[in-house]
């Protein structure tokens, strides 16, 4: 929402919500800027908190998007080199000159300045290696002494350094999956009635068309990954070069995509939620107070009046009513290090591993393997001995 265009499609407050409250960060970064990071969306937010402070009013973080929420609620971020300007440049940045490089270059670089970082992260995420690689580079200090520095600061942790604001609340709308996915639906329905169509369509010819053009399309970086603009990619460089029977049918896909991938997002934050929030270690978490919006009927009892309770009890220094959601904490190793030597992958964390063993190509790849064996089990007993061809001295057969 920082960017300047597709106010549909980033669900923009409108107009006339914002006469009712002042809103900060919206719609001031140019759509061309691909370098703007949350440590630019820190820098700016800050400032305003502390200024809405002086003004002796309660500044309102809305979420979204929970990884903003935690730069400004702890210190997680590092600073690397100041900027030239203020503003965002509208050229790339050494983190995107990085991410250019081949994956297994990039991890063998970080590998040989900070290997206990190369060892935490997967060879294959260009992102993370290359803002590893980054910090180093701008500072002269590897990223994990960094991480580690914070993590010791007095109010300190496993996921960062302390709470910034130590009188806050975190105030989480959540809501039933099915009923959510349903209303993401409508959502998405309700955008392509409002307008949709022509506000991609605009974007694509002021500032995508050209790049399109020229191959050099990004959508990994700026507003151009935003949620919705790359699903429409196929209907808007095909449109008016193909037939409109085709065009329909892209422009279909778009929109089942947009839903699929809408879905997806939402299903992401509520873990961020559950795992950086809730389930975040050490004493430095403010509490969190889970309010059900499954039904929009109940929206007066079962949103607005509560919260509004726990608001006015932070304000007044008094226990809210509500008690804060807890969640307990699991034994869960994020870092672990796992090589499946069938499907020939690095897989790690427990939860990615256990969903890896569940996956359909691990299982084609074991199923293939038992084959393997059994055929190999049956050809020893079967013929002569010179004709029969065995697996190795210990049993296993090459895949």
């Amino acid at each position: 929402q920082v960017y300047k265009g597709l106010d549909i499609i980033t669900n923009k407050v409108s107009p006339q919500e914002q006469r009712l409250c002042r809103h900060h960060m919206i719609s001031f970064v140019d759509p061309l800027v691909s370098n703007y990071t949350v440590v630019d969306f820190r820098d700016k937010a800050v400032p305003l908190i502390s200024y809405i402070f002086a003004r002796d009013k309660i500044p309102i973080v809305v979420g979204g998007t929970n990884y903003y929420i935690e730069s400004l609620l702890w210190k997680v971020l590092i600073n690397t080199k100041e900027k030239p300007s203020s503003a965002p440049r509208l050229d790339s940045d050494r983190k995107v000159e990085l991410e250019q490089l081949d994956s297994a270059e990039l991890h063998r670089r970080l590998s040989q300045v900070d290997p206990e970082m190369a060892a935490k992260l997967h060879p294959h995420d260009k992102r993370k290696v290359a803002r590893s690689l980054q910090v180093f580079e701008e500072t002269g200090i590897p990223h994990s002494e960094i991480l580690h520095q914070q993590q010791e600061e007095e109010g300190g942790g496993p996921l960062g350094g302390p709470l910034k604001y130590p009188h806050s609340c975190i105030l989480w709308l959540h809501a039933d999956q099915a009923a959510l996915d349903a209303r993401l639906e409508k959502r998405v329905d309700d955008m392509v009635a409002a307008g949709l169509l022509e506000e991609l369509r605009d974007f694509h010819r002021r500032y995508n068309q050209q790049k399109v053009a020229e191959n050099r399309q990004d959508y990994q970086h700026g507003i151009f990954q935003s949620i919705g603009f790359k699903e429409f990619h196929e209907f808007l460089v095909s449109e008016g070069n193909c037939s409109p029977e085709t065009s329909a049918l892209l422009l279909e896909k778009g929109i089942q995509a947009l839903k699929q991938v809408t879905k997806r997002y939402a299903r992401r934050q509520n873990k961020w939620v559950r795992n950086r929030f809730l389930k975040r270690p050490g004493p430095n978490v403010p509490p969190v107070y889970g309010l059900e919006v499954s039904d929009v009927q109940r929206w007066e009892e079962d949103v607005l009046k509560p919260a509004l309770e726990i608001v006015e009890s932070f304000i007044q220094g008094r226990e809210p009513p509500a008690e804060p959601l807890r969640m307990e904490q699991d034994e869960e190793n994020k870092r672990s290090h796992r090589v499946c030597e069938l499907c020939a992958r690095l897989i790690i964390g427990d939860r990615e591993w256990a969903a890896h063993t569940r996956s359909k190509s691990h299982l084609h790849h074991l199923k293939k393997r038992r084959k393997l064996e059994a055929s190999g089990r049956a050809g020893g007993t079967v013929g002569d001995s010179g004709d029969t061809e065995t697996s190795d001295e210990d049993g296993s057969l090459p895949v």
